[in-house]
């Protein structure tokens, strides 16, 4: 079974950062040439997280308010303590959401549904960093 591979790199800039990687993801697929099969995607960071949303304003906010109530930004993280770099919450909300996706690829085209866009979050509060998401195409 055929495979491309190839990774996507970021720039993020602040935390709570959703970067759409649609356009991106669509480009790999075509370079692959592959035109039935799987897009996978992982991002090489453990306080950065991939997903599918609405792109638009309204749900982004959403998002963001609800991780902030299953990870407060005011909560006591053990990590914190040891580490000293104040992103507990960072690594408590990318693993929530976690750290990769599976797309199908049809007819050669990456197949997500109307609205839904692949997106990365950036959530280090120590943002501002270079992101590597790895881009595995496979199929026929």
């Amino acid at each position: 079974m055929p495979l491309f591979r190839k990774i996507i790199t970021v720039s993020t800039r602040h935390e709570g950062e959703v970067i759409n990687l649609t356009l991106q993801v669509a480009a790999v697929i075509r370079e692959s040439k592959i035109q039935e099969g799987l897009v996978h995607l992982f991002v090489k960071h453990s306080t950065a997280a991939l997903t599918t949303i609405e792109y638009e304003p309204g749900v982004l906010a959403d998002l963001s308010r609800a991780l902030s109530i299953l990870a407060p930004d005011d909560a006591v993280y053990a990590h914190d303590k040891k580490w000293g770099d104040g992103n507990g919450r960072s690594h408590v909300k990318a693993a929530l959401v976690g750290p990769s996706l599976t797309v199908p690829v049809v007819g050669g085209e990456l197949s997500c549904g109307t609205w839904q866009q692949v997106v990365l979050l950036e959530l280090d509060v120590n943002a501002g960093r270079e992101r590597e998401v790895i881009c595995t195409v496979t199929g026929e």
